[in-house]
């Protein structure tokens, strides 16, 4: 049987340990895909430091996936052999509760994911549900892979900031500096907030559009319209709370969070919301491929070889990173 390289994740709190695994094979409604590419995202270092609850494990995380087709089981149609495609975080949904019969199967009772609850894309081969992928036009695939999950994520929380003129992106990483160049071509201001004394990320963000950036302990300029958390940062909500206008929005885009301290009442009254987004829709991904055919962005990435998955995610976790990690089996 054919063997893969892949980096899997034991337990948690535990670094990834390289590993030979046999190829899958792909099983009915599926794709065998092999991994051109494999962004590596904050959710990932959330599954690694067990932060997020009932992993498979043991497990390959990753699930910003380029891949190519190198196998379709049975009853796959519509794609060929040697296709490009996507892989994002929503892997299966069950289609039948109340959730997905609304149209809101990112709120599934039973969904998986990719990388998480199923193997994901820290591997030189993965399976995939052929109908939770999104065909790719060529071009680089490292280039493409944050848009998987920081461009689709980044995108759903943007769709609930609403009709913002003033736009504030609390932690300027891969989602926000996609996002950035979204609504600066649509004519957004964007105010960018970065960790205190951050200056190489202020720069970066004013390179990408930015009006105005400054530390997240900052002050904006003017109030804002509305503003997306991306931080895992609790205590980033009371302070974009008193960033925006009155009617304003505070969009929280992370899957895990530290808590989120107490705050006066005033703060929040004058008709101010917080929500939070959860996971993503295919048709968020298909929204957002249709905008990017439009308003072409350039994601900035750091490559690194599948074995240095562990340089990378400590990479994220210290903040040395501008735009996004990517590995590249």
């Amino acid at each position: 049987m054919p063997s893969m390289r892949a980096m899997v994740l034991g337990a948690p709190g535990r670094p990834l340990r390289p590993a030979e695994l046999p190829v899958p094979p792909p099983g009915p409604g599926e794709l065998l895909l092999k991994v051109l590419a494999c962004g590596v995202c904050r959710t990932d270092l959330h599954l690694v430091d067990g932060e997020l609850p009932d992993p498979k494990l043991p497990v390959v995380p990753g699930h910003e996936i380029v891949g190519e087709v190198a196998g379709l089981g049975p009853g796959v149609e519509g794609l060929a052999i040697g296709q490009r495609v996507g892989v994002p975080w929503l892997a299966w949904t069950c289609g039948v509760c109340r959730f997905c019969r609304s149209d809101r199967e990112n709120l599934c009772d039973q969904p998986l994911f990719t990388g998480y609850t199923r193997d994901g894309g820290y591997a030189e081969f993965t399976l995939a549900d052929a109908r939770y992928c999104f065909p790719l036009p060529a071009g680089d695939p490292v280039a493409q892979a944050p848009l998987l999950c920081a461009g689709l994520i980044g995108y759903r929380a943007y769709r609930m900031a609403g009709e913002a003129k003033r736009l504030g992106l609390y932690g300027f990483g891969a989602a926000a500096h996609i996002l950035a160049q979204i609504a600066t071509a649509e004519g957004r201001e964007v105010y960018a907030f970065t960790r205190p004394g951050d200056m190489a990320a202020q720069a970066f963000a004013r390179r990408l559009g930015a009006v105005w950036a400054g530390g997240s302990d900052a002050v904006p300029p003017l109030p804002l319209d509305a503003a997306i958390v991306f931080a895992p940062v609790g205590a980033l909500v009371p302070a974009a709370l008193r960033a925006v206008d009155k009617g304003g929005v505070v969009v929280l885009g992370g899957i895990h969070m530290s808590d989120i301290p107490s705050f006066p009442y005033r703060i929040l009254w004058e008709e101010r919301v917080v929500r939070s987004v959860a996971n993503l829709t295919r048709a968020d991904g298909l929204g957002l491929f249709a905008k990017l055919a439009r308003t072409p962005v350039a994601t900035e990435t750091v490559r690194f070889p599948l074995e240095a998955a562990n340089e990378a995610l400590a990479a994220l976790r210290e903040g040395r990173l501008q735009g996004a990690a990517v590995l590249v089996p």
